[in-house]
């Protein structure tokens, strides 16, 4: 359980905008819970008031529960395995699956079906998220490698850390970049303004470093497919860093244009298309490619029709 202490400064209209001001690592929403549920105390006496005026002097004390473990079950989802042994699987992850468990999604996750085809992963790395090195979005598809092992774990781990692991990106976005190719080197971090959002976050502000490498792939009229490699891994990375460079990626809900392009896309036009990683035991090179989903390639043959015709 973590607590914290404070006593107010300064005067403040209500406990819950407070709160929020003071501990920026906890979303306004989440403040309002935890008040509702009882774990805030005003001067000593349970506040379960959020709209409670507060004033100089008064003294807080909010807990936070631990997080209670996730039941995980295991269920028959089916999977397109790209590789697999007795150390790691590789998958081809499907638009609309959520990688792990979490409130808002407690079954239907890749995880639940990871533990119907792998009944030795729980505890892997964590218990609500068992073989888990890295993530994908939900509505990015692709590659994505899981531990079936401590012994792989912890070596993938490494090698993302390390920036050995190379993973590469098909996506396509709107309008034309100037150069064939570029480098995005901006820190990223929790939008301030929005807690479920990242931003471009200076990292005396709490950003965290992030790369990402790009080259255009083909020119598509005001649309363009370009690669993406990454040389770090933040939650969102690619789309935040292809929005603040004037190129959102086509069909991203958050940080998108919001212009419809006549595709029906289930999300973001983002791909993990190439992953390579070293073998935790033999140290081989494991190289594979995931097929991108129809809809990805029924995107690029409308685009390419469209500017076939304008030119």
């Amino acid at each position: 359980m973590s607590e914290f202490n404070l006593q107010v400064e300064e005067n403040s209209d209500r406990l819950d905008r407070y709160l929020a001001e003071e501990l920026p690592d906890l979303s306004r929403s989440r403040i309002q819970q935890l008040i509702e549920q009882g774990n805030v105390q005003l001067n000593n006496q349970v506040c379960t008031s959020k709209k409670i005026n507060i004033k100089v002097g008064d003294r807080i004390t909010l807990e936070i529960p631990e997080a209670q473990p996730l039941e995980l079950q295991a269920e028959e989802i089916p999977l397109d395995i790209l590789y697999e042994d007795d150390q790691i699987i590789i998958l081809n992850k499907p638009a609309g699956l959520v990688v792990h468990p979490a409130p808002g999604h407690p079954d239907g996750t890749l995880v639940n079906a990871l533990l119907a085809h792998c009944p030795n992963l729980p505890g892997i790395g964590g218990v609500q998220r068992p073989g888990i090195v890295h993530r994908l979005d939900k509505d990015t598809t692709g590659a994505i490698a899981i531990a079936k092992t401590d012994i792989a774990y912890q070596s993938l781990q490494a090698q993302l850390q390390a920036k050995t692991a190379r993973r590469e990106y098909l996506g396509v976005v709107y309008g034309a970049p100037k150069t064939e190719s570029g480098i995005i080197d901006l820190p990223i971090g929790r939008n301030p303004q929005d807690r479920k959002k990242m931003a471009v976050i200076p990292i005396e502000k709490g950003g965290r470093s992030a790369v990402t490498h790009w080259r255009v792939l083909e020119r598509l009229g005001n649309y363009t497919l370009v690669h993406f490699q990454l040389e770090t891994g933040r939650t969102h990375q690619i789309r935040v860093h292809s929005t603040k460079i004037g190129h959102p990626i086509v069909g991203d809900p958050v940080y998108g244009s919001g212009r419809s392009v006549g595709v029906n896309l289930p999300g973001q036009a983002l791909h993990a298309w190439r992953l390579k990683v070293q073998h935790p035991i033999s140290e081989d090179v494991i190289e594979v490619t995931a097929s991108p989903p129809q809809t990805f390639t029924t995107l690029l043959e409308v685009l390419r029709r469209r500017s076939a015709i304008s030119s």
